[in-house]
């Protein structure tokens, strides 16, 4: 169990810091930030040491530092889908890291990375060059993920916990959700016990275009 989180647009060090403190019990292992206040990029990771146990540090970019990602989960089919994108001559510094797989299969296929993905995942891929944020998770929806989008802010997390660590986020209570759970036992997607934040649900994914703030979700 790993944790991810991040943010476009106003906010600090600080508040990454503190979205990345309140998933510690996801990742004891270590943790990593990449801040890109050109672009107002910020994204954390919390690691739990599973498959990458050496080399796997996030967030992990590609070779030449325009595309990167943080990532919570396992993918099942990395072995074949690094085959394959070895065969059209990406260059890999491991051997055996899934979350590598990753970073080159979004350089290879775009928004059509997620279906070819056998695992349980949730990930965000920061593209540079495109000034684009993308966020993904599997079809079952084992990994959670969470966001919250209003003008000029986008924000993301493991964990509701950790989202609301930014001063963005509301924190008032979503009544018919709250509704929905005393119906259910649960909260189905894209609900949350929150205004103003949503749940992705199962297999779908999110490109936010950190220029002008649209969004796109399928």
């Amino acid at each position: 169990m790993c944790g991810i989180a991040g943010f476009v647009g106003p906010g600090s060090e600080q508040h990454l810091q503190a979205m990345s403190d309140a998933m510690i019990h996801r990742g004891p292992d270590g943790s990593g930030t990449l801040i890109d206040r050109p672009n107002g990029v910020f994204l954390a990771h919390r690691r739990l040491a599973i498959l990458d146990l050496a080399g796997g540090e996030q967030p992990m970019w590609n070779e030449d530092q325009q595309v990167c990602v943080v990532f919570n989960g396992e993918i099942y089919n990395h072995l074949d889908l690094r085959n394959a994108l070895l065969a059209k001559g990406h260059v890999f510094r491991s051997d055996h890291s899934d979350t590598e797989v990753l970073v080159h299969g979004y350089e290879e296929w775009g928004e059509d990375l997620p279906q070819r993905l056998n695992g349980m995942f949730a990930f965000a891929v920061y593209d540079r060059p495109r000034k684009r944020l993308f966020i993904g998770r599997d079809r079952f929806g084992k990994k959670p993920l969470y966001y919250s989008a209003r003008k000029g802010f986008f924000g993301f997390a493991s964990e509701l916990s950790a989202l609301h660590k930014h001063p963005q986020v509301a924190r008032d209570i979503d009544e018919k959700s709250l509704q929905k759970y005393f119906a259910y036992g649960f909260i189905p997607a894209p609900n949350s016990l929150y205004r103003g934040v949503a749940k992705l649900p199962g297999g779908h994914w999110i490109s936010y275009d950190i220029a002008n703030g649209a969004m796109v979700q399928r």
